[in-house]
């Protein structure tokens, strides 16, 4: 099912409509109930993209270990 979520970001409110299940994940690294600054939402996007490198370095040592055909 999808929703609104709304941030509120150097005191200005975004909303995005999302699914419950990336809703969960969004707000894991956000909070949805309190004004951030825009440094918050960097430090998340940064921690993000992190996380998004190390999937990829593993799916690439898990892609070369499968034989070629």
């Amino acid at each position: 099912m999808e929703n609104n979520l709304t941030f509120h970001i150097n005191n200005m409110a975004y909303t995005i409509t999302v699914d419950d299940k990336f809703r969960e994940d969004v707000v894991k690294h956000l909070s949805s109930d309190k004004n951030l600054d825009t440094r918050e939402v960097l430090a998340a996007y940064l921690r993000v993209t992190g996380e998004l490198y190390n999937l990829k370095q593993d799916l690439e040592v898990l892609s070369d270990k499968i034989p070629k055909l």
